[in-house]
């Protein structure tokens, strides 16, 4: 994200001495991506960042798929994860339900209720949708606070950790690229601002208050995943720091992690139906992320407001339904806390008569979050034990006969 941001007590020159009211020089890290080439932020630690006195073995929520197979249209009903108060003792790292993934992108789900463990991601970067519930995001730039709707986008390497607030259950739903997650190029400027078309702008951006300096008690330890010999080359490790990483008193620079509301996505609405790429709000390598919010539709006389059937042959398409009402999927199942994988090789539309149904309807009242993968995804564990297997058959009249095989 190239918009710079300047939170406490750096020097008015990198690569100079900063000192400490002892004296002493703060320990100056470097932040960076693709090998010195791209963003980055200069952070100011007390301590020395890169001490360590253990290192042991974790081994990740599993990270086993199998593929798509036979192909089909799938639906999961993810809020028959996590029964009961079994959430209550859920952390937003450790108890993630692997539901659908790639070598490009890993898609999750959890809810939560208590505190995570320092944590980072070395493999990509996170975008982590909250469903519902509120949360603290502590990391080592400072601390933001998320609720309802908010887009967390946490980059490769920073050190976090999640603690729920309130009552209510903590929803997330978690996607983990191999890569970076930014906004669209076509959004930006040759040098990283946000353009005119956009539908959002660096005023909807929230960074992190900061920075958080956290009471040292001696050693402390982050939960890492990294590539290595585990399930589709996922693998886990537990680092012992000597002090607490939370010991930054300064950082400037473009790479930090931020929130986004998906309320403060300005839809682009036209006079027939808006192709999916009108509803992008984020990309990573591989992969997209879209949004579909409350909006006026199409305005065409003769105008079908509904999605047309489509064949995107080349991609997967991963739909999760958080609010409001569905219009194209009325009468096939899917709800609140649905995720439907129509994948590439099979036409995918509106159910039968959705499309007569939304012929002079003026406005939708719906909310969901799209990923479109441009590689196949399989299915984990956890996204094969919530599925309903019916839904591939809601288009058919002899669906009776399919639901039998």
């Amino acid at each position: 994200m190239a918009f710079y941001r300047r939170v406490g007590d750096v020097p008015p020159k990198r690569h100079t001495q900063h000192r400490r009211p002892d004296g002493g020089l703060y320990y100056e890290e470097l932040v960076g991506e693709e090998g010195f080439a791209a963003d980055s932020s200069l952070l100011y630690h007390s301590q020395i960042p890169s001490a360590i006195t253990d290192s042991r073995p974790w081994e990740p929520p599993d990270a086993a798929t199998v593929p798509n197979h036979p192909l089909k249209p799938r639906h999961l009903r993810l809020h028959d994860l996590f029964p009961g108060q079994e959430w209550k003792a859920s952390d937003v790292v450790t108890a993630r339900r692997l539901l659908l993934a790639n070598g490009d992108v890993r898609i999750s789900y959890v809810v939560a209720g208590s505190p995570s463990p320092l944590y980072r991601n070395a493999i990509g970067d996170e975008c982590v949708y909250v469903e519902s519930g509120s949360a603290q995001v502590e990391t080592i730039f400072g601390t933001l606070e998320v609720g309802r709707g908010d887009y967390v986008i946490l980059p490769r390497v920073t050190t976090h950790r999640w603690v729920p607030k309130g009552a209510e259950p903590l929803r997330a739903y978690c996607i983990e690229a191999f890569s970076h997650i930014a906004p669209p190029k076509r959004y930006l400027s040759r040098y990283g601002q946000l353009l005119e078309h956009a539908p959002y702008c660096e005023r909807d951006l929230r960074g992190p208050d900061g920075p958080l300096l956290a009471t040292d008690d001696g050693e402390a330890e982050v939960f890492v995943k990294h590539r290595g010999p585990g399930a589709n080359g996922i693998s886990g490790t537990v680092l012992t720091s000597p002090h607490h990483p939370f010991d930054v008193v300064g950082w400037d620079g473009c790479l930090y992690p931020y929130a986004f509301n998906i309320d403060d996505f300005e839809p682009l609405t036209g006079r027939v139906h808006q192709p999916p790429p009108a509803h992008q709000v984020f990309e990573g390598h591989n992969f997209v992320i879209c949004n579909f919010v409350p909006r006026k539709v199409d305005y065409h006389p003769l105008a079908i407001p509904v999605p047309y059937h489509h064949s995107n042959v080349d991609s997967d398409e991963v739909m999760f339904y958080c609010g409001g009402e569905y219009e194209a999927r009325e009468g096939s199942g899917i709800g609140q806390g649905s995720v439907s994988l129509h994948p590439g090789g099979i036409s995918h539309g509106p159910q039968p008569g959705a499309q007569e149904r939304s012929i002079g309807v003026e406005f939708f009242d719906e909310l969901a979050v799209m990923v479109d993968t441009f590689r196949p995804l399989e299915l984990g564990a956890e996204g094969l034990a919530c599925e309903d297997p019916a839904y591939a058959w809601t288009w058919s009249v002899r669906g009776s006969e399919g639901r039998q095989s």
